[in-house]
């Protein structure tokens, strides 16, 4: 008898566990900010980043929206790809990040979720061999996804390199294709003007370590989750790419860059539920470095 009790126990709080994860975590929304001086001195005294990445928007979301809607507004808006979670919900993630959209540049990669529709897949195959035979992926509506954003004001920048200028900063910026999928295209990374300030976008945390060698200051990323389901002391679960867990979500230096993965806002919709790992969007604020007195 005390044996069953045990094991009745331990399976009543592991559905409380996955109802609190499903019903109210999944969902319980948080900005975080960051204060970052790593402007060069010549650079604008404040620079505000708002960065937004796996937000796996279904066709009716309206939680999501509403949250995104009550942002404060930022300089400039990035998002890290994963914009859906069905390729029916475009519309839906494109008048979702509609009012998020940078005062002064508004940009963003796209993930494997934009790319290819969903699939259920089994939870412990995270736990396993990534090269393990998978059904041949069905194409998503990534072009309309780019068509729609694009008419909106939004920049694709992936698989690019450009030189730009936000509010008197001029920007090297890079864009990289979901290196989790193998579309990332390094060949377009190398610096080509060092003396601007190093911005990287890309959608999964692999490709962080070659673009902070090659020089970039800033990086972001997402695709992670941030683990998706966490626990106490002992943190993210998996990382679903090739990072250690310990940089499953955060701010992070490597090297001489620094590096934000986001964990995102939503989840794939075969996987509704996380627990420890608050769905949170980001704002960087960027500021001088400190000058040496």
């Amino acid at each position: 008898m005390p044996v069953l009790i045990v094991v009745l126990a331990i399976a009543l709080v592991g559905v409380a566990c996955v109802t609190y994860g499903v019903a109210i975590e999944r969902t319980w929304f948080r900005l975080r900010r960051y204060r970052l001086a790593i402007l060069p001195s010549d650079g604008p005294e404040r620079l505000s980043v708002l960065h937004l990445s796996d937000l796996h928007f279904v066709r009716d979301d309206p939680k999501k929206a509403r949250f995104l809607a009550s942002l404060p507004a930022a300089d400039v808006t990035v998002v890290t790809g994963d914009f859906l979670a069905e390729p029916e919900a475009v519309e839906a993630a494109v008048a979702g990040v509609r009012t998020v959209r940078g005062r002064m540049a508004s940009w963003f990669v796209l993930g494997s979720n934009d790319y290819y529709a969903a699939r259920p897949r089994s939870y412990f195959s995270y736990f396993g061999d990534e090269q393990v035979k998978r059904p041949r992926p069905i194409r998503g509506r990534a072009p309309e996804l780019i068509e729609q954003l694009s008419g909106d004001g939004w920049a694709d920048l992936t698989n690019s390199r450009r030189l730009v200028e936000v509010d008197g900063l001029p920007l090297e910026l890079l864009g990289l294709g979901d290196a989790h999928i193998q579309r990332h295209d390094l060949r377009v990374a190398p610096r080509g003007a060092p003396e601007r300030f190093g911005f990287a976008v890309m959608h999964s945390p692999d490709s962080a370590p070659e673009t902070a060698a090659l020089g970039y200051e800033l990086l972001v990323a997402g695709h992670t989750h941030g683990g998706q389901v966490c626990l106490p002391l002992i943190g993210a679960l998996v990382t679903n790419c090739s990072m250690p867990r310990r940089l499953v979500a955060g701010l992070f230096q490597m090297g001489g860059a620094v590096l934000h993965t986001s964990p995102g806002l939503g989840t794939s919709k075969f996987a509704p539920f996380r627990f420890c790992c608050r769905p949170q969007a980001t704002v960087l604020e960027l500021s001088r470095r400190p000058t040496a007195s």
